[in-house]
């Protein structure tokens, strides 16, 4: 649909540009690579149960990425105050008696026995619409956006922040202060705002510190990240086992189904957070860098898209999009070679998550309906 003079109409395909098929692939490709390891993951289990619902999860998200990318980028900025009312919401929901906590983070809504989401993963795709409507909708003569444009941006990306932050998700807020990073840097805003922008996070991490929101589990993993070699059958257990099981992998792996680490159950999260070393382990260093290579391939397809988008919306769109799923996949590999602390976000695509698989293939349709989009001008 679009909006036209307060109505919508329905704007399909014929009326759009070609798809990218490059990004298409390579999204499905690494579900597909996703779902094995997952299988590989949770196969001695006995149980099939995660594989299913992360298949269901996987089909879910290509049917939204399809829907969404053969949208005209007018019809979604149409919708932009409608989403990100419903992030705010949603994120507000986690902290009623309807949110649980998982992993130290009360960050889910349960609807029904099995049935559950975590919004702050749909919340990235409502705030990378939003951070773009300031930011990309520039007034006439303007080049960049002014002190306005940059300001409202940056209370949008504020509150939700602020809501995940009594979460507390450390991991997520990273990820939101990276695509608010990476917007700014798209629209041209002065660079100035980008040291207000870290300014601003040095004087919350400090107000977190202060008011106790930073649990000492995180305190830990910081430790562990300074001398990875201290206490490696505690709070560096994670981190000690998820290195012996990608070093074990050496080059070549030792074969899908074949990885002993993996069996054995030793790196916790696996399946999720730590899939990579699945890869490590029995695709070894050949597949896990074809992995990387994949994304760093798809990424690099998402800034051409921003870059020739025909319209300072849609180049924020995607600047903003390409910064989360870069940020996710930095820090995730990062943290299972011990580059980074462990802050618990997946790999784009390829960890276990309903919530983060549909969100990670519905920013993919986004950066679609940015290239048709651009097709359509004259």
């Amino acid at each position: 649909m679009i909006a036209v003079a307060g109505k919508r109409r329905i704007v399909w395909a014929p009326t759009l540009g070609a798809p990218d098929w490059t990004l298409t692939l390579l999204a499905l490709g690494l579900s597909v690579v996703g779902l094995l390891l997952v299988w590989s993951a949770t196969r001695m289990d006995g149980d099939h149960g995660l594989l299913i619902r992360q298949a269901v999860s996987v089909g879910l998200g290509l049917l939204l990425m399809w829907f969404v990318s053969r949208c005209d980028l007018r019809v979604l900025r149409a919708y932009v105050p409608l989403a990100y009312v419903l992030a705010l919401v949603s994120l507000a929901g986690v902290l009623s008696p309807l949110g649980v906590r998982v992993n130290g983070a009360h960050s889910w809504i349960v609807l029904a026995p099995g049935v559950q989401f975590q919004p702050s993963e749909f919340a990235k795709v409502a705030l990378a619409l939003a951070f773009a409507v300031p930011l990309g909708e520039l007034r006439d003569g303007q080049a960049r956006p002014g002190f306005g444009g940059v300001l409202l941006a940056l209370v949008l990306a504020a509150v939700p922040i602020g809501l995940i932050a009594l979460q507390p998700d450390l991991g997520t807020m990273l990820v939101f202060a990276a695509m608010v990073s990476g917007a700014l840097l798209v629209s041209g805003a002065p660079k100035r705002w980008l040291l207000v922008l870290v300014a601003g996070a040095a004087a919350a991490g400090a107000a977190a510190w202060k008011l106790g929101l930073v649990r000492p589990y995180q305190l830990e993993r910081l430790l562990v990240l300074a001398n990875p070699a201290a206490d490696p059958g505690g709070v560096g257990y994670n981190a000690a086992q998820a290195r012996i099981a990608i070093g074990s992998g050496g080059l070549t792996g030792k074969g899908l189904f074949n990885g002993e680490q993996t069996a054995g159950h030793f790196v916790p999260e696996q399946h999720t957070d730590f899939i990579f070393t699945v890869a490590g382990e029995e695709l070894g260093f050949a597949g896990a860098a074809a992995i990387v290579l994949a994304i760093g391939v798809l990424l690099w397809r998402g800034l051409s898209i921003a870059r020739h988008s025909a319209s300072p919306y849609g180049a924020v769109l995607a600047g903003g999009v390409v910064s989360w799923l870069a940020f996710q996949t930095f820090v995730n590999v990062g943290m299972t070679v011990g580059l980074m602390p462990i802050v618990g976000v997946p790999l784009p695509f390829v960890s276990y998550g309903g919530s983060a698989t549909v969100a990670g293939l519905l920013a993919i349709g986004l950066l679609q309906a940015v290239h048709r989009t651009k097709a359509m001008q004259p």
